[in-house]
């Protein structure tokens, strides 16, 4: 008990809530349904550059949120960003299922607003750097009205409202640079091993500190 004892209020409260069961609602199920017809809709379009963007920004949201909880361990007071409220499953510390499966449709999103040809611009920027800025940007904005409401919280001043630039982009900013990498691979072998080699870092990241330490 002396140790959760400096550990922020939301904290508390955020852990109370991380992987109970009892907070399960079913429209969760809807939610993955909708991730997954999405998914299939591209795969029927013979568009795996499009699902592999996908992944890709999932992929990379994962490997920030398990950063995320390594810190919350580190200072033992708090993540860099804590969500709290209802939810249909608390996953990690900062990341709730709801978030989980918009971040999976993330990256659809960013490979139908680019175009397929590299080289492309937009007001003169690379598109993919101008729509990765713009979704990053956007995706801030929302983080901000939800620390507003009380549901999502920052703790430190390097990472917090007055500092949202540092948010965009370390936050969110490389999520989409990533999927643009992935997109624009050469050919399928490269794009699958460019999303397979994140995967494989998240899984091992897991595995050792959450399953072996025990720290998310």
């Amino acid at each position: 008990m002396t140790t959760l004892a400096t550990r922020t209020d939301f904290t508390l409260e955020a852990e109370h809530l991380l992987r109970d069961p009892s907070q399960f609602k079913w429209y969760a199920v809807t939610l993955l349904v909708l991730v997954l017809l999405a998914y299939a809709n591209e795969v029927e379009r013979g568009r795996l550059d499009i699902v592999a963007a996908g992944l890709a920004v999932w992929a990379a949201d994962w490997l920030n949120e398990i950063v995320n909880g390594i810190v919350l361990h580190a200072t033992d007071r708090a993540a860099l960003w804590t969500t709290t409220g209802p939810t249909a499953y608390q996953l990690l510390i900062g990341l709730n299922v709801e978030i989980s499966l918009m971040f999976a449709l993330g990256g659809i999103i960013f490979a139908k607003l680019v175009r397929r040809e590299r080289g492309a611009r937009i007001f003169g920027v690379p598109d993919r750097l101008a729509v990765a800025v713009a979704l990053a940007a956007l995706a801030v904005a929302v983080e901000l009205f939800l620390h507003e409401t009380g549901t999502f919280h920052w703790e430190y001043w390097w990472w917090n409202v007055a500092t949202f630039p540092v948010i965009v982009v370390f936050g969110y900013l490389w999520f989409f640079l990533f999927a643009a990498w992935v997109f624009d691979a050469p050919d399928q072998a490269t794009r699958w091993r460019r999303v397979g080699g994140l995967a494989a870092i998240d899984v091992a990241l897991a595995l050792v500190f959450g399953v072996l330490l025990g720290w998310l």
